[in-house]
């Protein structure tokens, strides 16, 4: 198994799941999600059966989140969203700021508890009832000199 295929678990909109590997840059074709499964045959899932699309650093770990919400700002720069699913769960999560990253079929989402097993989730737009950006979190911006005022007298040579 080449070292670019990621271990995922995919959660379905009728709550069964499915752990397998993926190629992290081209997982979705034409409206389905290809896995290599944890037994060696590829399989097709169709995107509007998925839910979500858990990166995980192992499979024995539950990919269930603990928090759900961030509990103050994040730190990290992108796109503080609100995720409410069809289920009417809810997650929030960063997304990058640059929207030319995004696929169509969905959202790559960093989860608020980056210690757990679960290290990104991919969630396809057909899961969703909204998404709301709560804030856009970026660098410090440098402030700007004042223009200095060309009548007033400098008081000090430096």
């Amino acid at each position: 198994m080449p070292s670019t295929h990621k271990k995922v678990i995919v959660r379905k909109m009728d709550r069964d799941s499915v752990s397998g590997y993926v190629a992290p840059a081209e997982f979705v074709h034409e409206g389905k999600l290809e896995l290599l499964n944890t037994s060696g045959t590829v399989i097709s899932i169709n995107l509007r059966e998925v839910k979500g699309v858990y990166f995980v650093r192992e499979f024995g770990d539950s990919e269930s989140l603990t928090r759900k919400t961030f509990t103050s700002r994040p730190r990290s720069e992108g796109l503080w969203v609100r995720l409410r699913f069809k289920d009417n769960e809810v997650l929030e999560g960063l997304m990058p700021a640059d929207l030319a990253q995004t696929v169509p079929e969905g959202f790559l989402v960093t989860p608020p508890d980056q210690r757990s097993n679960t290290q990104r989730i991919f969630v396809p737009r057909t899961a969703l009832e909204s998404l709301t950006v709560l804030a856009v979190i970026g660098a410090a911006r440098r402030q700007r000199r004042a223009a200095q005022d060309q009548l007033q007298v400098p008081m000090f040579e430096e």
